[in-house]
């Protein structure tokens, strides 16, 4: 298992967080320099740290793509149990884009469109047809069960105005700046259990090492880590990541199983009427299967 701060700094290059991930991000390929120590790292100004939102935010796999995943349910008390999904992502004017199909465990299909950037929003197939999730509802699982949710997907923090970076400290043996993110005023009413989110950001590739959902105590809700990454085709993925929520204990691992690069979709793929759409994956030659 390839672990951040174990492994050489190559590692890092376009490797993506899956929410910002498969929704939103991909880092800059790295300098070839060491990292450094602590003191000889200087906290970026408030320009700075636009500058590296505005790189995190527009980043991204190159072209559209699809992916098979596995969302493993590991709660803390009760049998584990897997969901079996796939997603087909890729960008427009607005930001990343991912339709997803999620299977649950009686069988039942879940049709997904979840659109990145500074008008977030997902749609939903129900028996009345396509509707919109309201944002009062962007904390709740995306399925019942699962630890994911449209805001783990989405980022939206990365979009607040409200944003400082507090410190620099060593996660998993490299610098990383502590960036804090605080609520946007429409959020912060709809959702006051959400104080402040927390994310350290790699020094040298821009990489978010590890996000914290605060509540209003202070105390870390929620939290998003990388377990591990697969090189495809050039490109750097999260081949699995945890969801884990810290007040439950309960846990989402989510595992890439195949991958296909390079797509070419129609113009109305991401569109929120072509979810009701049955939709084929690639064939099977176009995917990279990754193994476990």
């Amino acid at each position: 298992m390839a672990q951040p701060g174990k492994d050489t700094p190559a590692i890092f290059r376009r490797a993506f967080f899956i929410l910002a991930t498969l929704a939103g991000g991909v880092f800059a390929a790295p300098p070839s320099a060491a990292p450094g120590e602590l003191a000889q790292i200087g906290k970026p100004d408030a320009s700075e740290a636009r500058r590296l939102l505005e790189q995190f935010r527009g980043a991204g796999i190159a072209g559209e793509y699809y992916a098979e995943f596995d969302l493993q349910e590991l709660p803390r008390h009760g049998d584990e149990t897997v969901l079996r999904g796939r997603l087909w992502g890729g960008r427009n004017a607005q930001g990343a884009i991912l339709r997803i199909v999620l299977t649950d465990g009686a069988g039942r299909e879940h049709r997904l469109l979840v659109q990145n950037g500074e008008r977030a929003a997902v749609w939903r197939v129900t028996p009345g047809g396509v509707t919109q999730m309201p944002p009062s509802a962007a904390l709740d699982p995306l399925v019942p069960g699962v630890e994911l949710s449209a805001f783990d997907l989405q980022m939206p923090f990365l979009y607040w105005p409200g944003v400082s970076v507090e410190s620099i400290k060593r996660m998993h043996g490299r610098p990383a700046y502590e960036f804090i993110f605080l609520p946007a005023a429409g959020f912060a009413t709809l959702h006051p259990e959400l104080a402040r989110v927390r994310s350290y950001f790699d020094t040298q590739f821009n990489a978010p090492m590890q996000t914290e959902l605060l509540g209003a105590d202070g105390r870390v809700i929620k939290t998003w880590s990388l377990v591990d990454l697969k090189t495809i085709d050039g490109q750097t993925i999260p081949k699995s990541f945890d969801v884990r929520n810290e007040v439950t204990r309960d846990k989402t691992r989510m595992v890439l199983t195949g991958v296909a690069l390079k797509l070419e979709l129609s113009a109305n793929f991401f569109g929120p009427a072509a979810l009701t759409a049955e939709v084929r994956p690639p064939s099977p030659e176009r995917i990279v299967r990754i193994a476990p």
